[in-house]
């Protein structure tokens, strides 16, 4: 455990996940947590009443990772965990448990790439509220996941009690008559900005989809088998861009949002 911590950069989780490091290992489709607790003494549901437990599905494809985030959010009260490795799983799992309350969705998965995940998931469950989990500091990425849909932004590199109380924020609300546009907009981190990222709002969807697989560090010949198109119309889309954002070069682009 030790060797595998030392590979890994530094977050937010390592304190939890070193405290957690005897636990035995989770099945990574499911995992319960058994006797409620209180965040501060005080439970999610209405005062005097035994919430019932609210399904999270949580997905990552590092072991420790998902370990160290339900050690952070242990705190939250009547919380039943859902686990995938797999954005493939999680849409397996959300078709087995339509109750599921929210979804932690890490942007950096085996199976898919970038925003594409949150993109794949919403289009095979529209009414998922999905909680977007990265280590990207990148303004336009927590704002093309809001535009494109998601509930809130967690950056993992974030305090621990900051982590918990958006989440919990999130997880309180659950109708939309209960938060509020000014409300939702405190589950989206400010990151700095630059005006480059108001000529983005100029582009195309599918310019967007481009951009955003560029920005994941994909190559054009990736793109072109992600998107199913030739590998000439990438290279236009991508030509597009570079001028549309006034940059030389893909490098310099990816530097814009870095």
């Amino acid at each position: 455990m030790d060797t595998l911590a030392h590979q890994r950069p530094t977050t937010a989780l390592d304190p939890l996940i070193a405290f957690r490091a005897d636990e035995p290992a989770v099945d990574a489709r499911r995992q319960v947590l058994g006797d409620p607790v209180f965040v501060g003494g005080i439970a999610l549901g209405e005062a005097g009443e035994l919430a019932p437990a609210r399904k999270v599905l949580l997905v990552d494809d590092h072991d420790l990772v998902r370990l160290g985030i339900r050690a952070l959010m242990g705190n939250l009260r009547r919380v039943e965990w859902l686990e995938a490795a797999s954005l493939a799983d999680a849409v397996e799992l959300y078709h087995e448990h339509s109750d599921i309350a929210l979804v932690l969705l890490d942007l950096n998965l085996a199976d898919c790439k970038g925003l594409q995940g949150l993109a794949r998931l919403l289009n095979a469950h529209p009414s998922a509220r999905v909680v977007v989990l990265s280590g990207t500091q990148d303004e336009f990425v927590v704002r093309q996941a809001k535009a494109m849909g998601a509930a809130g932004y967690l950056h993992k590199g974030g305090s621990p009690d900051a982590m918990r109380e958006t989440l919990r924020a999130i997880l309180d609300v659950d109708s939309p008559g209960k938060g509020g546009s000014a409300r939702t907009a405190q589950h989206f981190p400010k990151f700095p900005s630059a005006s480059s990222y108001d000529r983005v709002a100029e582009l195309g969807a599918r310019h967007l989809e481009i951009l955003e697989l560029v920005l994941s560090g994909c190559a054009n010949q990736e793109i072109s088998n992600s998107t199913k198109l030739s590998l000439g119309t990438v290279k236009n889309y991508v030509s597009t861009i570079l001028l549309a954002l006034d940059v030389r070069s893909r490098s310099h682009l990816i530097s814009l949002f870095r």
